[in-house]
């Protein structure tokens, strides 16, 4: 079985946010840069858990500059055999996903692995357009995924309950909460990433279909008010009036 699992580098939960060149771009400055979490914690572990129980091959691929080599070389110390750089600063989503097709077309995967999302554009949607361009069946938002032969079963949870998928490989999936268990990099890992192959491709023409404009920061929180509890009239009136909540 061979695996493609996407990486993408994003700012820590932590990471203070602010923009440049007139909102135009994102300040890196002081910005501590991490794997996404639903591509780390789930998706490239399952993918690693596949390899410990099924001898799978587990590669990786980011879309980015040099930049995004740490990050990556933190997915090889998790486990990963293999990784691919795509030497792209794009942010546009059709364009991330052409590259990676391009890459799997060249590989033929079984099973391609995304996170659900990324934590800093939650767009949830490179997966889908892989899945298109590779003409192969997407799974979304998948909870867990066992693989018996040629064929996946997938639980997603659903509006109410939890739905049962089964589908032939290849495919692709996104991976949410539930797929698998965070695990840390050892030091035979750390050590092993540095020799471990990076090859880094340059892009394949592709449309980019969007651009970002400019970015806002939310507002700043208001003030707390504090009304006595026995004034439960005017707390009704703020709610309706004033914070439009009922």
């Amino acid at each position: 079985m061979k695996i493609l699992v996407c990486i993408s580098k994003t700012p820590d939960t932590t990471a203070k946010i602010a923009f440049t060149d007139n909102n135009t771009k994102f300040s890196e400055a002081g910005v501590q840069f991490i794997i996404n979490p639903y591509d780390e914690w789930y998706a490239l572990v399952r993918a690693l858990e596949l390899k410990e129980t099924q001898g799978a091959t587990v590669h990786l691929i980011t879309v980015g500059g040099a930049d995004t080599e740490a990050v990556i070389r933190k997915a090889l110390a998790l486990g990963g055999d293999e990784a691919f750089r795509v030497n792209s600063d794009s942010q546009d989503s059709f364009y991330i996903a052409s590259q990676i097709a391009e890459i799997a077309k060249q590989e033929q995967y079984d099973i391609i692995f995304t996170g659900k999302e990324t934590i800093d554009y939650n767009g949830s949607s490179v997966g889908g357009m892989v899945a298109e361009l590779l003409g192969l069946p997407f799974v979304s938002i998948a909870s867990k995924l066992d693989v018996n032969g040629g064929t996946a079963t997938l639980k997603r949870e659903i509006e109410g309950g939890e739905e049962v998928v089964e589908v032939s490989l290849p495919l692709v999936l996104s991976a949410q909460k539930g797929m698998a268990e965070a695990r840390i990099p050892n030091m035979r890992g750390i050590m092993a990433a540095r020799t471990k192959p990076l090859k880094v491709v340059e892009p394949a023409a592709a449309d980019s279909l969007t651009a970002i404009v400019s970015f806002e920061l939310p507002p700043a929180k208001a003030g707390v008010k504090m009304i006595p509890a026995d004034q439960v009239e005017e707390l009704a009136r703020l709610l309706h009036e004033e914070a439009k909540v009922i």
